[in-house]
């Protein structure tokens, strides 16, 4: 089968997608000869022929659409699979052949390649949306070399070159803008429709697309490490792990198969015997039971439900490993979120200035950014990012360590930094009661006042849990290093159930643990959430580990089982909620497919319906669960 080609241009102010569906060779070819044998029958069955000129046609039509499949089941006996569905309809369609039943043979054969064309279209819809991922792959990079471009294969492109992406063009490799800016679209990556606008010194992520303005990028990771090679991997490797459901469905039809082949061949044979029925009546009864016994239903739509539910996930920025873990979320109580970057924003910002003795703000912020222009740290960055006037100049600049920064502006001491430094320049105060990190401003002896820097809650944090409370999850559970006072007041303003701060990756790995054991004695299972390097041990311990912005994170993105491309924790509800219908659609077929199957057993072994109506219970069956299964790519999941 051939997936889905997705292409993107983009032509002045909007962007069109095009979606092209192309049927593979195999299944053009099976539509002609059903349209020849369908000729060919109609011929046959006209009352102008006699009859062994009828017979020919009838045979000619049965061996266009039917050969192929004798002949597949026949190799497959060779191979040791002899129990399978091409070996149910060859003998059933040759039993009804020999006892002179010619429409109703060709009819089998006709419906049953029908249902495979059916499922081959199933199955690229379903498809759409990974391989609309896959399309992100980029064909070429424009290196810039002494002034000059060259077109080269991305995988030829080392870390440092100077890479040129026009617009309309796909970024190829991770890097850094170094010259220009533009809107670019990271929709097959993250999900997230809205272009976002980058500059000079911002991350461009490879499989993204450059919309507007001409990019010089530094890259920074080679080919086969870049996003797109990561998410490309995923993707490719999505349906390898088999969820429990789907392989129970394997091992039963291993089991169902050959159970109703010898029922048939006892349906054949005792009745004759035993209570001296007519031999034709009977094997023909057999024969209808075969056909009515081909477990296709549940073969095909299982695997496709759980197929189309991987899909409808990637169309949100979730990339779910394996059915397995889609399967899973449906028994989770429990879900533990890492704190800084994961629920928080993980970058520091001021959040509260507050000024003393008649300062203003702006004067407070002014003497704090002076004192700490020459810093890198994050608090520094923060205090200056929130100021942007004019910077004083200052002498004598001291830092110490766990401390603080001094130094002189104007020919007056001014100190920057914590309680400690305050009190050891022996200054008197009153310790603010704010939540975060209190830096105090002191100048000339006297504290001018104090600026609170905290990293708030994502816009989306309380969301996610609310989400999560309304699915019916037990426990939502923060595990943090930070200090308890920040850590509890974060936790209480999301709403979560419980919170565990001052904690090292390894005190993570022990509480998880100790959750599990209480999910597990209950059947349940625990997800973890988590974004950096540091959580690699935690998504590991869990049942579930989700990677938050996984496309920055090599590490995590290799120890968790679902990646969330973008950076909204209510994704994790949104994988739950996919994960719950694809598993009703699942037990929706196999449900109607087994009932159905087993009436129609019965109503067959007694001779109360003919080939006509076994066609229904095995490729209408077929065709219905399969159309249930791909309703899943067409659910909105954003509401």
């Amino acid at each position: 089968m051939k997936l889905y080609d997705v292409q993107t241009e983009y032509k002045t102010k909007k962007k069109i997608k095009r979606i092209k569906t192309e049927l593979s060779k195999e299944t053009k070819l099976t539509i002609i000869r059903l349209l020849v044998s369908f000729i060919l029958l109609l011929v046959g069955s006209s009352s102008l022929l006699p009859t062994p000129i009828d017979v020919i046609f009838f045979i000619m039509a049965y061996l266009v659409i039917g050969a192929r499949i004798v002949y597949t089941a026949v190799k497959n006996i060779f191979h040791g699979e002899i129990f399978d569905e091409n070996f149910l309809m060859s003998i059933a369609t040759i039993g009804a052949i020999i006892l002179g039943q010619y429409p109703e043979a060709i009819a089998v054969m006709l419906f049953y390649e029908l249902g495979n064309v059916f499922e081959d279209v199933a199955v690229n819809r379903s498809k759409k949306s990974i391989s609309a991922l896959l399309e992100v792959k980029p064909a070429f990079a424009t290196l810039k070399i002494a002034g000059k471009t060259k077109t080269v294969d991305p995988s030829v492109v080392q870390i440092g070159q100077i890479i040129l992406v026009k617009p309309g063009e796909k970024i190829p490799l991770d890097g850094k803008v170094v010259l220009g800016q533009s809107s670019v679209d990271t929709s097959a990556l993250t999900g997230e429709s809205m272009p976002q606008n980058i500059k000079v010194g911002d991350d461009a992520l490879s499989g993204s697309i450059n919309q507007n303005g001409t990019l010089q990028i530094k890259v920074n990771k080679v080919y086969n490490d870049s996003t797109v090679a990561k998410i490309l991997d995923l993707v490719q490797n999505a349906t390898s792990k088999k969820a429990d459901t789907e392989k129970f469905i394997t091992k039963f039809a291993k089991i169902y198969t050959p159970i109703v082949v010898f029922l048939a061949v006892a349906l054949a044979v005792v009745p004759p015997l035993v209570a001296q029925g007519a031999w034709d009546v009977w094997v023909y009864r057999a024969l209808i039971f075969l056909v009515i016994s081909c477990p296709c239903a549940l073969v095909i739509s299982v695997p496709l439900s759980f197929f189309g539910g991987i899909g409808a996930a990637s169309k949100q920025g979730i990339l779910v490993k394996g059915s397995n873990y889609l399967e899973a979320l449906n028994d989770v109580d429990t879900v533990a979120f890492d704190k800084t970057g994961t629920l928080t924003k993980g970058q520091f910002s001021v959040v509260k200035v507050a000024p003393q003795n008649g300062i203003t703000k702006d004067e407070l912020l002014q003497m704090a950014a002076s004192v700490e222009k020459n810093s890198t740290h994050p608090i520094a960055v923060s205090i200056l990012n929130a100021y942007t006037g004019k910077i004083l100049p200052v002498e004598n600049a001291m830092e110490q360590a766990g401390h603080g920064l001094s130094a002189e502006i104007n020919g007056q001491r001014v100190v920057v930094g914590n309680a400690k430094a305050i009190k050891q320049a022996g200054i008197e105060f009153t310790e603010s009661t704010a939540l975060g990190t209190i830096v105090y401003v002191a100048v000339a002896g006297k504290l001018w006042g104090d600026i609170v820097i905290a990293d708030e809650p994502k816009k989306d944090a309380k969301k996610a849990i609310e989400l999560l409370n309304n699915r019916g999850i037990d426990q939502t559970v923060m595990l943090t290093g930070d200090n308890e006072k920040v850590g509890s007041a974060i936790a209480k303003k999301l709403h979560m159930s419980n919170v565990y701060t001052n904690l090292l990756p390894e005190n993570k790995v022990e509480i998880v643990n100790d959750l599990l054991k209480k999910s597990h004695q209950a059947n349940k299972k625990v997800a973890f959430v988590g974004d950096g390097i540091n959580d690699i041990p935690v998504l590991a311990t869990a049942d579930i580990g989700f990677a938050m912005g996984g496309l920055g994170s090599d590490a995590a993105v290799e120890a968790a089982d679902i990646v969330i491309m973008g950076d909204e924790p209510s994704k994790v509800a949104r994988a739950m909620k996919i994960a719950k219908k694809t598993r009703r659609i699942v037990i929706q077929n196999i449900s109607f497919a087994l009932v159905i199957k087993v009436m129609f057993l019965l109503m067959g072994a007694f001779g109360m319906v003919d080939m006509w109506q076994a066609v229904f219970a095995d490729v209408g069956v077929t065709i219905i669960a399969v159309l249930n299964a791909i309703r899943l790519q067409f659910i909105n999941f954003d509401n």
